[in-house]
């Protein structure tokens, strides 16, 4: 057992759950075996705590490390913030610089709030959105975050939010008086979103979905919410926070030519230092001022200098180019190497966002599999691809290899039967589970 499973067995008897983030649980990729805890990152590559190097072409810090890891310019900028003082009984001049920017570069935006996570800043959002029309029934489709606003979905059947990213999310500890106020939707399922409006009409103030999901959205289902918002009153918000800056420099929304009365950012704004971001149009925004949304670290000065640097960098790059040329390698890389090995894949996904699926009845098994094979290579690999700008075309070139190599074992252990006894630990987890 190397030191980061060591100090993971620790945490589990001291740290609910393990870790602070669901996605970042060993049990998620390689249970018993994947490193848990790093000593160092650059780029591409981590190193855990045993000195073992390796090349992550998984989540790169769940979605936050768009650029890479310890990138120069951010970083720079960011130890320039420090020696200047982080916090102060002052407020930090960075933060009216990157509201301006984020209204520069989303027209139809007037203002913004800032959080430091993505998770906190949609309950915000939705805060302002109830605020603004008086209305508590919320409307979403996709995943949100961790608050009750969100979790109260599970209080009607706690099967709701199972199509919405994470199954198994229990709704204990959310009050059950919130019972009825979060509705769930179908990602581009126009007729269905319609039949839910007119059920719940006159009670709905706020409808919560990501612009883009695992596929792009049908024209005529976001301009149909579009249109049903504006006419009914309801605030209309856009989740970027996984999206936003991969597609183009702003919100993935502004290809679509469909403006929302808000849109919350964080993960990738940011390079991994924490922010969050929620801007609007005015007149909702206003609201923010008739309820209380006040935290003393939402003023801290590294965030906004860290977010700044990143968007200056993506701005001067046309980083988002480069993940989508990078996510497009992988995607085909993935099918062309699953058709040589004769395996039955499904790929999905934008292609700075991209994922996989083993098509055979134990593809969790395939999946655990897959990861432990690209660790014992050297790479931190799971079904997901989230392309970062850090990312060479020679990585992925040995990365594809070796994924063409893994296929070719995999193929071979399921002609066999033999893929679950191949693994030297337990399966890995797929949704929410609680931890022993």
């Amino acid at each position: 057992m190397g030191l980061s499973q060591e100090k993971y067995h620790r945490a589990k008897r001291i740290i609910p759950g393990g870790t602070q983030l669901l996605s970042k649980r060993p049990e998620m990729f390689l249970p018993d075996l994947w490193p848990a805890y790093y000593e160092k990152a650059k780029g591409c590559y981590i190193w855990d705590l045993d000195g073992n190097r390796y090349l992550d072409m998984s989540y790169m810090g769940i979605g936050a490390a768009i650029l890479g890891y310890a990138d120069d310019d951010v970083d720079s900028a960011v130890k320039a913030a420090v020696d200047k003082g982080g916090m102060t009984t002052l407020n930090a001049p960075e933060e009216v610089e990157l509201a301006e920017l984020l209204i520069e570069l989303h027209p139809w935006a007037e203002m913004a709030r800032y959080a430091r996570t993505g998770g906190e800043a949609m309950a915000i959002a939705v805060r302002i959105a109830r605020a603004a029309t008086g209305k508590d029934k919320v409307l979403f489709c996709g995943y949100h975050g961790w608050h009750d606003w969100y979790l109260a979905a599970n209080l009607e059947s706690e099967g709701s939010l199972d199509g919405h990213l994470l199954p198994g999310l229990s709704p204990l500890g959310v009050p059950r008086g919130l019972a009825g106020t979060s509705i769930p939707f179908n990602y581009n399922n126009t007729d269905e979103f319609l039949q839910i409006i007119a059920k719940h009409k006159g009670s709905v103030g706020t409808v919560v979905m990501e612009s883009i999901r695992n596929h792009y959205p049908d024209q005529e289902f976001i301009e149909t919410i579009r249109r049903v918002t504006e006419e009914l009153g309801i605030v209309l918000i856009f989740d970027e926070i996984t999206a936003g800056w991969r597609l183009n420099l702003g919100g993935a929304h502004l290809n679509f030519n469909v403006n929302p009365d808000l849109a919350v950012f964080g993960k990738g704004m940011s390079n991994g230092y924490p922010m969050a971001a929620i801007i609007g149009r005015k007149k909702v925004m206003q609201k923010a001022q008739d309820t209380f949304i006040s935290s003393t670290y939402w003023t801290e000065r590294l965030g906004p200098v860290a977010a700044l640097a990143t968007i200056e960098k993506m701005r001067k790059n046309n980083v988002s180019r480069r993940l989508i040329e990078a996510g497009e390698k992988v995607k085909a890389g993935w099918a062309a190497a699953a058709e040589r090995n004769g395996l039955k894949i499904e790929v999905s996904g934008i292609a700075p966002l991209g994922h996989f699926s083993f098509n055979y009845p134990n593809q969790i098994a395939a999946k655990t599999l897959f990861t432990q094979i690209m660790l014992e290579k050297g790479f931190l690999a799971t079904t997901a691809f989230y392309a970062s700008y850090a990312h060479t075309d020679g990585q992925i070139a040995e990365y594809l290899a070796a994924v063409d190599q893994a296929f070719a074992l995999i193929g071979k252990a399921l002609e066999n039967n033999s893929v679950e006894k191949q693994l030297k630990g337990p399966l890995s987890h797929t949704g929410f589970k609680r931890l022993t």
